[in-house]
């Protein structure tokens, strides 16, 4: 006996995809960004680090309640490098984003995975996604706003090289047998122990002035952090990584938006097409090395 089919209703109920979830990290981690920015006047830049990674870590342990025992030397080693990475990609994003846009920080870090992808390429082709990158920096730096702007985009450059450092611990510390989400939660904790006496002067004042800025900075962990990171981890299971690399590329593309409805930022031209540029660098070596 043939069963009746299903009403059209559950036929035609949407499923929520890989790629709308992937798409929805960007957006959360970017916007998030944007949301801490809002605070710096109050907090400073490495006050508004402290807090986010702070919160982020207790809420990653709170969730996951990692199980450390038995870790071998070479996954506490891996889970130390996660965390310096962590680190210096929070703190040195957030003074960058407090000198240039969003938008423009944000694509300059994007050299940092750009530099893996391509690192190792025996191609003259690869390595050309290395110039294009180069041309996309230097006109920001010919579009920037004098010293502070090119400080700006130094600290940027310097989130980049952690970042870098943050996708290769990630790879070696996948290799061994620890759960990848207890790493990251204890990374997590690495990292604030890291940033969070480098901001705590600034950071304890603001919320002694203004307790809310606890909540606020809790929302801004979930978005930057436990969400993102829940979102991609799901969206991998179904999504080949190439053209999961391909959309991180995206980032400053969401940043600069966030930038404009956030923080009111405009960007000029050349900073649009310097983005375009860095862009185009990064998605092109993420499925060039893929191919390889």
């Amino acid at each position: 006996m043939t069963p009746p089919p299903a009403p059209a209703s559950d036929a035609r109920r949407p499923r929520l995809g890989p790629l709308p979830l992937a798409l929805t990290a960007i957006v959360s981690v970017q916007f998030g960004n944007a949301l801490a920015g809002t605070t710096f006047a109050e907090v400073g830049a490495l006050g508004a680090a402290s807090l986010r990674l702070l919160l982020a870590a207790a809420i990653l342990l709170i969730v996951l309640r990692p199980s450390v025992r038995g870790w071998s030397r070479r996954v506490w080693a891996g889970v130390l490098a996660l965390g310096v990475g962590l680190a210096g990609m929070n703190a040195l994003i957030y003074l960058a984003i407090e000198r240039v846009p969003i938008g423009v920080a944000v694509a300059v870090e994007l050299i940092g995975p750009l530099a893996v992808a391509v690192a190792g390429a025996r191609r003259a082709r690869d390595l050309l996604w290395v110039a294009l990158a180069a041309v996309g920096v230097g006109m920001l730096a010919v579009d920037s706003d004098g010293a502070i702007g090119l400080l700006g985009l130094v600290l940027a450059g310097g989130a980049a090289a952690f970042w870098a450092l943050y996708i290769v611990a990630s790879a070696r510390l996948g290799a061994t047998s620890v759960r990848g989400v207890d790493g990251l939660a204890v990374a997590m904790v690495v990292a604030a122990v890291i940033v969070v006496p480098l901001g705590a002067a600034p950071a304890a004042a603001a919320v002694v002035a203004d307790p809310w800025l606890i909540a606020a900075f809790a929302g801004i962990a979930v978005m930057t952090s436990a969400l993102p990171y829940a979102l991609e981890f799901i969206a991998l299971k179904s999504m080949p990584t190439r053209l999961f690399g391909v959309l991180s590329s995206l980032g400053p593309v969401v940043a600069a938006l966030a930038g404009l409805i956030v923080l009111g930022q405009l960007l000029t031209p050349l900073q649009l097409a310097a983005i375009v540029v860095i862009i185009a660098a990064s998605a092109g070596a993420v499925r060039s090395a893929s191919r390889s």
